[in-house]
């Protein structure tokens, strides 16, 4: 039936409009995990003081 055409535009938009909402949202509210650091540390050199 040609009337009820308007009604499955019309939840076709809700349907979309609520899943964009709740993309949105769930990004908004989405914390983001500390990154780990690598477990090897850093060499650092050993200043030489020379004496000759």
């Amino acid at each position: 039936m040609p009337q009820m055409e308007p009604l499955l535009w019309l939840n076709l938009f809700i349907m979309f409009l609520i899943s964009f909402s709740v993309y949105f949202i769930m990004n908004y509210y989405f914390k983001s995990l500390p990154k780990m650091e690598s477990p090897i540390e850093k060499f650092s050199y050993p200043s030489k003081l020379w004496k000759w």
